[in-house]
């Protein structure tokens, strides 16, 4: 098996713990309303939908939930909201360090252009490896599983898809990714990934496994 140029990670549930209840929760301390009002405004109204598609950039997703809640909401609060929601599986964000050492690590998730440009904010212990390196929905118009974004996302990088493994906690994600030329992983937490990453070689084997093999 040829070692891929770049290893193409999604972001929430694969890369970081993400609970969008505490996102909900932070903004509705934050402007000073209850939860339901906040989820109403972020998420049933489609708005969280359309920045993820490109609709509003940063400062526009919080002008526009600031109008829709009814009560100022800035750009300031929504990047705490997001960040308090946002946890770094260090198992997987160790591995991703270590691909780093063998190819390029790049993100592909389906967000607002606000995890993009303020992920040093978002989520410190990613932006050193990832940052330059983030591929949102919002700057493509659309979003996995559509063909589409994984080839916009290759040419980005430059690479042909079959240079790219893409992983991704979403079956569906990682069937699209492969029929488009990409090898694709579900993933199903670090353990297993980091098999299928020392597989493509691009992982160091441990002295315990060269022991075993030799």
């Amino acid at each position: 098996m040829n070692r891929p140029a770049c290893a193409l990670f999604d972001l929430d549930h694969t890369l970081v713990h993400y609970d969008h209840a505490v996102r909900v929760r932070t903004l509705a301390e934050r402007c000073g309303v209850e939860p339901e009002r906040v989820l109403d405004a972020l998420t049933h109204s489609g708005l969280e939908r359309d920045s993820d598609l490109g609709l509003f950039d940063a400062e526009g997703h919080a002008r526009e939930l600031s109008r829709r809640l009814g009560v100022p909401a800035t750009l300031e609060d929504c990047i705490a909201a997001r960040a308090a929601s946002m946890a770094p599986i260090a198992e997987t964000l160790a591995l991703a360090r270590e691909v780093a050492r063998h190819a390029r690590v790049a993100i592909l998730t389906n967000n607002g252009l606000m995890v993009r440009d303020h992920l040093h904010a978002l989520c410190p212990a990613l932006s050193p490896l990832f940052g330059g390196r983030v591929f949102c929905s919002a700057e493509f118009g659309v979003g996995k599983p559509d063909p589409a974004i994984f080839l916009r996302s290759a040419e980005r990088l430059g690479l042909p898809p079959a240079a790219i493994l893409f992983i991704d906690d979403k079956a569906a994600n990682a069937e699209a990714a492969r029929a488009v030329g990409m090898d694709a992983l579900h993933y199903g937490g670090p353990q297993a990934l980091r098999i299928s990453l020392r597989e493509r070689g691009l992982l160091e084997q441990t002295r315990e496994e060269i022991a075993h093999a030799s």
